[in-house]
């Protein structure tokens, strides 16, 4: 089975942990461990969040005024090329046979796409609202709710197409093992002569992923993030887990912009594209979650 394997940014850093190389180091050392088991049995394609990363990243160029800082597509490249050699390595460790390439890839966005004047996606650590409303005086920021806590926010525009596609190809007819689409892909518009530019913004992983796997005709797209499974009515009483379930009965819940509504609409679009199988929930249960033991399994 081809299966298109989506580690969420904060399944690589965990909420409220620092954001240290070593913790990246560690959490990664268990996504590999968890895809290296997949890989034994499946073809894989992996992409990787990076909003905590990128957030990180736009902090520290601020912190030196002897130049403007990197506006946000350098700023996804540099994160893509980090994490992508951090999960290389860590499985080549766990697969020594096989060939594990990462490939910096270019996604395509509408300069005209709405998603510029409507800053939803997080990226950067999360502070208290006073923190957060502090740092929005400050720096110009827009900001919104992530859970409990409050996080910077910027545009996300929609993946249109792949740039690198063809390359990406290529690469799984090889027998390569890609690491590629990081981070959502570094946002790019087509310009009247032809051309591509870097535009502002971050495109979200997950609508990214789902954009790859039915690109390149994957039977199944897992969701791996820090939570078990999608649950209705988050962070209430009322909350329930959802296990089995269609696109269409997923379709009737409201979920938190920016965090789980992506991977949602992520999952029901590549289900309703190709009547393959989605699933969110633990990186740690990935097996399992394909298997449909664990998470939230949707065809």
């Amino acid at each position: 089975m081809r299966i298109v394997v989506a580690l969420g940014g904060n399944a690589l850093l965990r909420r409220g942990e620092p954001m240290a190389a070593e913790n990246q180091q560690a959490n990664i050392r268990l996504a590999a461990q968890a895809i290296a088991i997949l890989a034994q049995e499946h073809d894989l394609i992996i992409t990787h969040g990076n909003g905590p990363q990128v957030g990180l990243l736009a902090l520290q160029a601020e912190a030196y005024k002897g130049v403007q800082p990197y506006p946000l597509d350098v700023l996804n490249a540099e994160t893509e090329g980090m994490i992508g050699y951090l999960i290389e390595q860590e499985l080549h460790n766990q697969l020594p046979d096989r060939l594990v390439v990462t490939l910096l890839t270019q996604v395509e966005v509408n300069a005209n796409d709405p998603a510029f004047a409507h800053s939803t996606k997080p990226i950067g650590s999360i502070y208290t609202q006073a923190e957060a409303e502090q740092l929005a005086a400050e720096r110009g920021w827009a900001i919104a709710p992530d859970g409990n806590a409050y996080r910077r926010v910027v545009p996300s525009p929609e993946p249109q197409r792949i740039i690198e596609l063809a390359a990406i190809q290529l690469l799984v007819q090889a027998g390569a093992l890609v690491i590629c689409v990081g981070g959502g892909g570094i946002p790019v518009v087509v310009t009247p002569t032809g051309g591509i530019r870097g535009v502002e913004a971050v495109i979200d992983k997950d609508l990214s992923a789902a954009l790859l796997a039915t690109s390149l005709g994957a039977e199944a797209l897992l969701l791996l993030t820090d939570v078990d499974a999608v649950y209705t009515h988050w962070g209430t009483t009322a909350a329930q887990s959802l296990h089995h379930v269609s696109p269409a009965q997923l379709r009737r819940y409201s979920f938190a912009s920016g965090s789980m509504a992506p991977k949602v609409e992520a999952a029901c679009r590549f289900v309703e594209q190709t009547g393959g199988i989605a699933g969110i929930g633990r990186m740690e249960d990935a097996t399992a979650i394909l298997a449909g033991q664990a998470g939230t399994r949707v065809r």
